[in-house]
């Protein structure tokens, strides 16, 4: 929970939005804004769905690789499903307790063993306010890739040199996990590894991409699109939901390696 411990923090904040013609990360950083919610849709192959936020449609008519803008929500206790477009029969659902102000939420549409599953992320904005780093997390909702250490490097980077940005990322969790803040970083233009966990061997690398300052990005891996995709080993691409309200909330990084 975001703790305000003096009035002084908050005039201090004050007088920066004001000279800053306002802004919406100060405000999560100091919990005064509506928490705010989005979905994934990471199932290869499933149906288009809508998102259901306590009993009402929020979002509609997502496909695979769908990704939502970030929409406000009340605070309190929230159950969260997804339903096949048009219907209300949830094809899953989840709670999240206490949702509260200044925080991020994230709903995802995950693959299951047997059935379809549901991933719940609170991301709760600890950002400082003077900071204007990128902020980075992942979500891996890959069958057939169940266990990843992820780098995000310059070009040209020997990963055997260094350690993963994002470690031991295991099928159907998040790093760092759901009520942990995210990862920070410079902005600089970097490519995007994927290995197995524990090892150094690449199952995924990305094009060269431009991670700006104050970018909030989850990196969710999936298949790649197609029913089948998610039987074959190591058949993975990379879905970044971008934070913010835009045309674009989610671009796909696809796999540069030969073969795969």
């Amino acid at each position: 929970m975001k703790l305000i411990r003096t009035v002084a923090a908050l005039v201090s904040a004050a007088s920066l939005l004001t000279a800053c013609g306002g802004g919406s990360d100060a405000g999560k950083e100091l919990g005064l804004t509506n928490p705010e919610m989005r979905f994934v849709h990471a199932i290869a192959g499933g149906p288009t769905v809508d998102f259901i936020v306590n009993g009402a449609a929020l979002q509609t008519n997502i496909g695979y690789q769908g990704v939502t803008n970030f929409a406000n929500v009340n605070t309190g206790q929230t159950v969260v499903a997804y339903a096949a477009t048009g219907t209300t029969t949830a094809l899953a659902s989840g709670t999240f307790p206490d949702v509260a102000k200044g925080h991020e939420y994230t709903v995802l549409a995950v693959p299951g063993l047997t059935a379809p599953d549901i991933g719940l992320i609170d991301d709760p904005f600890d950002k400082g306010i003077l900071s204007n780093s990128a902020r980075v997390r992942a979500y891996n909702a890959t069958v057939n890739a169940q266990n990843l250490d992820i780098y995000i490097v310059p070009q040209g980077t020997d990963i055997n040199a260094v350690g993963p940005t994002l470690s031991a990322v295991s099928f159907k969790n998040a790093v760092p996990p759901s009520g942990q803040d995210s990862v920070y970083m410079n902005g600089g233009t970097y490519v995007l590894v994927a290995t197995t966990a524990n090892t150094k061997t690449i199952i995924f690398q990305s094009n060269p991409f431009s991670l700006s300052n104050n970018a909030d990005w989850l990196l969710t891996t999936v298949p790649v699109a197609g029913v089948l995709s998610q039987l074959l080993p190591n058949q993975i691409d990379v879905l970044v939901a971008q934070g913010g309200n835009t045309a674009q909330p989610g671009v796909l990084l696809t796999n540069t390696l030969t073969g795969q």
